[in-house]
């Protein structure tokens, strides 16, 4: 993929005629080419020519690509060291608070991805054209990035003069910018839309050494599907990784790369989780809408072909006998696939008899293809979070019925948080199987700040507090952690902490009930596709904070910010954790230990929810209310604070 469109360096692109350079944006638009678009780009380089006559020196890139975010800036102008992100809204007279958060955007995205911008001042400019002139206010944040200016094409020049005469220093780096490595870790949402779309998961993930392997497990699946399809063969892979690892990522560009209709290829996401089909679907659709133009109605027909919620799947294959037409597909959390208790519970209620496992019943359904087929099990450890979920165990004893099928395991498939055996030598199959290294995905890249967290949290969970504090110690500035026991603190980190159009909300365990007292009420649904997806002008989305997310609404989902609702069904006390749900009138203890399991994992996926930081709220409580004794919070906030945790 091309860069930009047209570059060159300043005196280069003065001499250029304006019909040269407008040929050259013409041929590399990777669309067809529209009268508002070409209006807007022989403006701008009017413009640009005229401002860039009183300076000897800089480069300029039209429309550079951020293929994190799937979109291109207009303008890039690199001078005295600085890089001027140039967005221009030809024939506007109003600053548009969304115009001014995309351009803050661009700027955040190269700030935290671009290998050659990372200590570099940034400064997003919004230019409407037709507006009046605004008194030049400057703010500058840590991280060298600008607030962004907002200005007309009259006073562009004196913006740009102005700050490079403050901040410049002499550098002409401009091809090592242009071509430096971008290491983004897009959002799930991001990452959908953009393989969605056609781009390789190479040109959207990290490259550094952290994640190197989730290409290079993407590759090993691939070699898997393609040896299976030439030799006739089934085969089922077992991808395991730590929390936000990729592992989504990495099925979604599976999905995407084996929809090869001309070859009678076709493949499909599933996933059980509800919430994430429901927001993946709708973010692609909304996307398809708006750069494409496809009616919503049909665009929403053609992202529910590609991620699809595995239970409809299911029942499809009730109704037909027959092979499906998919001979490639992905589960999403695998471990959450239902054990043969839960589902014949479920059809019976349904009226249908069905006496099998999930994972047994949907590897038989693949089984009916007679030449070759492929089932990719993405597999994450600790994140059973409900009844009924069978864990990668159910998932061996149905595979071991199916002798002709070649396994391909993850070499870390023995930990405790998979099978809990010692060694390797104790897995047991009928069929053939290997272990291999290349799927198991070892480093967050959910958090781009910090690839600790998922470690600091098994370590607070697991009340180990000099681990705890040592790794906090660690991530803290990087990825900023903070307590308090005010809301309304809580809610203001939030807002104060996100830029431009980074997403902040409060999520909490589903079996907080007390929450309600402070505002917070579990039991109240989200509607999940706004929740995550619509803007801050919409009072049902995460920006408001009024409506909480829960575990099952949030899991395989993130924010960049969260508050961390602490209920008082998870509890800390000199003896450990105290498990509770709320029943009636009071709480009650939680004796069984899967269900414990199921609670704790609630909570490990609420702190493993933000890539940039989260604040987590410990309510106070209340004397006068036997629901909300403060000694229910008093002994998680202390625990907490033992860690060294800060407070707001």
């Amino acid at each position: 993929m091309e860069r930009s469109y047209y570059q060159n360096h300043l005196d280069g692109f003065l001499k250029d005629d304006e019909d040269k350079i407008l040929g050259i944006l013409a041929k590399n638009n990777e669309f067809e080419l529209e009268d508002n678009q070409r209006r807007a780009w022989i403006k701008q380089i009017k413009i640009l020519k005229n401002i860039f006559r009183s300076i000897n020196d800089g480069f300029i890139a039209f429309e550079y690509t951020i293929p994190r975010m799937g979109k291109r800036i207009d303008n890039v102008f690199l001078y005295r060291g600085i890089v001027f992100l140039l967005e221009f809204k030809v024939g506007l007279e109003e600053y548009y608070r969304h115009d001014i958060d995309q351009v803050y955007d661009y700027g955040l995205d190269l700030k935290n991805f671009h290998e050659e911008s990372l200590d570099r001042y940034i400064v997003p400019i919004l230019i409407s054209t037709n507006s009046g002139e605004r008194s030049l206010s400057i703010h500058i944040n840590r991280d060298k990035v600008f607030e962004p200016i907002c200005c007309n094409e009259f006073n562009l020049i004196y913006v740009i003069e102005k700050v490079a005469r403050e901040y410049g220093f002499e550098d002409r780096q401009y091809i090592e910018w242009i071509e430096s490595r971008y290491r983004p870790t897009p959002t799930i949402i991001e990452a959908a839309q953009a393989l969605y779309k056609g781009h390789n998961v190479k040109d959207i993930s990290r490259s550094d050494s952290g994640a190197r392997n989730l290409n290079e497990t993407t590759d090993y699946i691939n070699e898997v599907i393609n040896d299976s399809k030439k030799n006739g063969k089934k085969s089922i892979c077992f991808l395991t990784g730590v929390p936000g690892a990729g592992k989504t990522l990495a099925g979604l560009n599976i999905g995407a790369s084996r929809q090869k209709y001309e070859e009678e290829e076709h493949a499909v996401f599933l996933s059980g989780n509800g919430p994430l089909v429901s927001v993946l679907r709708e973010a692609l659709a909304r996307d398809d809408n708006e750069y494409n133009g496809t009616l919503l109605s049909e665009a929403r027909r053609k992202s529910s072909v590609f991620i699809q919620n595995i239970h409809h799947f299911r029942d499809a294959a009730i109704r037909d006998k027959r092979a499906p037409i998919e001979k490639v597909v992905i589960f999403d959390e695998a471990q959450r696939a239902w054990n043969k208790k839960e589902t014949e519970r479920f059809m019976k209620e349904r009226g249908v008899e069905l006496k099998e496992s999930e994972p047994h019943f949907l590897i038989s359904v693949m089984d009916r293809h007679e030449d070759w087929a492929c089932i990719v099990c993405l597999i994450g450890g600790g994140q059973e979070i409900h009844k009924g979920e069978a864990g990668l165990s159910e998932w061996f004893e149905s595979i071991d019925k199916f002798k002709e099928w070649e396994v391909h395991l993850s070499n870390r498939i023995i930990d405790s948080k998979y099978l809990k055996l010692n060694s390797l030598d104790e897995v047991e199959l009928n069929c053939k199987y290997s272990f291999t290294e290349k799927l198991h995905l070892s480093t967050s890249i959910r958090s781009f700040r910090s690839e600790n967290l998922s470690d600091f949290v098994r370590s607070l969970l697991n009340i180990e507090v000099d681990r705890s504090k040592e790794i906090y110690e660690e991530l803290k500035y990087k990825y900023p952690i903070y307590l308090t026991r005010n809301l309304n603190m809580a809610k203001r980190f939030l807002k104060e902490s996100s830029r431009g159009n980074e997403r902040y909300g409060i999520v909490g365990s589903s079996d907080a009930r007390r929450l309600k007292a402070e505002g917070l009420n579990v039991k109240v649904g989200i509607e999940v596709e706004h929740w995550f997806l619509s803007g801050k002008d919409d009072v049902r989305s995460s920006f408001y904070m009024e409506d909480i997310a829960t575990e099952f609404d949030i899991q395989g989902l993130e924010l960049d910010w969260v508050c961390v609702a602490w209920g008082g069904d998870f509890r800390y006390t000199d003896a450990g954790w105290e498990y509770k749900n709320f029943k009636g009138t009071r709480w009650q203890n939680i004796n069984q230990e899967h269900q414990r399991l199921y609670k704790k994992n609630s909570y490990r996926v609420l702190l493993t929810r933000a890539r940039q930081g989260m604040v987590i709220y410990v309510p106070k409580g209340n004397r006068e209310d036997h629901t909300r004794d403060p000694e229910y919070y008093d002994g998680t906030y202390n625990y907490l604070r033992s860690i060294g945790i800060e407070e707001l």
